[in-house]
């Protein structure tokens, strides 16, 4: 199976702002960046299948390859809380120092913690695995992308974020046998 994990594009957000479950638009160069994103990935055929996150930032670009998408709630960002939609910088400081330093196993107030993600982004994975899919397209966001690369090659969980997972990015990841293939990264 030849699985291509998609980022969604840039938003509107203004710089700073914490957003995980926030349904942002997307920016206005949305059909630029998708016409970019179409450039690194396959023909979309019969045979395959897409997954997004129902957030419309992913909705949006998922339905540019198919209208046949499958939503799974499990592809979410990481649900910040009370943090959503607030700027980092108004955030109470100890919160986030706190969150910043353990945020595999701290939870922002009323959020999720890093490590609830991975159990989702988990089950999800393991479904994946047992698909009968020759080519599997994969819109989320960059949480999603880090959880499921540390998931695969098994990484302590505080070093996902060392994968840089840029706005438009594509991940190619290859599913034989049980195994997985790294094919490439941030393309």
């Amino acid at each position: 199976m030849e699985i291509y994990l998609i980022r969604h594009t840039k938003t509107v957000a203004q710089t700073g702002l914490c957003y995980g479950r926030t349904d942002l638009e997307v920016s206005d160069n949305f059909l630029a960046q998708t016409k970019a994103i179409k450039t690194k990935l396959p023909e979309f055929e019969n045979d395959c299948a897409i997954y997004s996150s129902p957030l419309q930032r992913c909705q949006k670009l998922a339905t540019c390859f198919s209208t046949q998408t499958l939503i799974d709630e499990r592809l979410q960002e990481l649900n910040f809380g009370d943090w959503e939609n607030c700027l980092f910088d108004d955030l109470p400081s100890e919160e986030v120092a706190n969150w910043t330093e353990n945020f595999v196993a701290y939870a922002p107030p009323n959020g999720e913690s890093f490590l609830e993600l991975v159990s989702r982004v988990q089950e999800f994975w393991q479904m994946l695995q047992t698909q009968n899919t020759q080519t599997v397209f994969i819109v989320t966001h960059a949480g999603v992308i880090r959880a499921l690369l540390a998931i695969i090659l098994q990484l302590p969980l505080k070093n996902a974020f060392q994968f840089q997972v840029d706005y438009g990015s594509v991940h190619k990841l290859r599913y034989v046998d049980g195994y997985t293939y790294v094919v490439f990264l941030n393309h």
